[in-house]
């Protein structure tokens, strides 16, 4: 499959939780609507919602991101930084949502500031691709190991978090985790 062939939403407004999803599952699931009504789930009684953006141009939070996943019979893994990516069992992960610091522009002016921002990895036909919408294109990683260089790279970012997509099985078994390194 070339990389024109695999599903990419580009980054809109702050919309890239939605659009981490989307890359993520490979179609056109979530929309600003969808993830509102989520956003409303999560806290019905709040006038100004804590789960998105005052401005509600979106900057939604982990809770709409495992929300959205737990609606589609997945889970998010938060993964400890503390263990080695060597220890993913990369079969029983579907894809990853990463959460990286992300330089704040605005037009072709880049600004000293720093922003959080959500972006999707996934193997399609057996490459995994960087699926950041805020990436013209999907960028193709690789295999497993260069997969596993990638993600200590984004790791080793102080405020760098990532999740796991996994089935909701794989979530309860803990098999994402090598049997070597799971907890006993």
């Amino acid at each position: 499959m070339s990389e024109g062939e695999v599903f990419h939403e580009k980054q809109r407004l702050e919309l890239c939780a939605i659009h981490a999803l989307n890359n993520v599952l490979q179609e056109r699931v979530f929309t600003k609507e969808t993830a509102d009504d989520i956003c409303k789930r999560l806290a019905p009684q709040c006038v100004v919602n804590p789960h998105r953006s005052v401005l509600g141009t979106g900057n939604y939070d982990v809770n709409v991101i495992m929300a959205a996943l737990q609606s589609r019979e997945l889970a998010a893994v938060w993964w400890d930084k503390r263990r080695t990516v060597q220890s993913l069992c990369m079969s029983k992960v579907q894809g990853f949502i990463l959460n990286v610091p992300s330089r704040v522009s605005l037009g072709i002016v880049s600004l000293p500031l720093r922003r959080r921002h959500w972006l999707a990895v996934r193997q399609v036909n057996g490459q995994y691709y960087n699926l950041d919408s805020k990436l013209k294109s999907p960028v193709c990683i690789g295999g497993e190991a260069e997969l596993r260089t990638f993600l200590s790279e984004q790791l080793s970012q102080d405020v760098a978090e990532m999740l796991l997509v996994v089935r909701r099985d794989v979530e309860e078994d803990g098999s994402w985790l090598n049997a070597d390194n799971a907890k006993k």
